[in-house]
């Protein structure tokens, strides 16, 4: 019987993938502010802080459900940004009735659905 106490993950990664991965580097890079740690034809990986994103080369551009929420201190500027970068608008952020938070809705460059969220409680 293998312990939880001695079983310990080394890291936890979200995995994206992506049809024209440079544009997928840049586009978590350059406008969402994540920080480049490799990057191949075929995977590429970029962080913030202990978070790690994973990006998987192969993808077909289809819109893809991912359940990836990223929070910001100004939810409206960082879903402008995504935008005016190529991002698809799917929701525009409004305030959630009952939640501490602004939640908007986009598919990235590569059509995988994120969230952002602006924490306001």
């Amino acid at each position: 019987m293998i312990h939880s106490s001695t079983l310990k993950p080394q890291a936890v990664k979200f995995v994206l993938m992506a049809s024209d991965m440079d544009r997928a580097v840049a586009f978590y890079r350059d406008v969402l502010g994540f920080d480049e740690s490799f990057t191949t034809p075929h995977w590429s990986e970029l962080r913030f802080g202990d978070a790690v994103l994973g990006l998987h080369g192969g993808g077909d551009g289809s819109r893809a459900q991912t359940g990836l929420s990223i929070q910001y201190g100004d939810v409206a500027q960082a879903y402008a940004a995504a935008l005016v970068a190529g991002a698809t608008p799917i929701q525009v952020p409004e305030q959630r009735e009952g939640e501490p938070i602004i939640l908007a809705t986009l598919a990235d460059t590569e059509g995988n659905v994120i969230m952002f969220t602006q924490y306001v409680g």
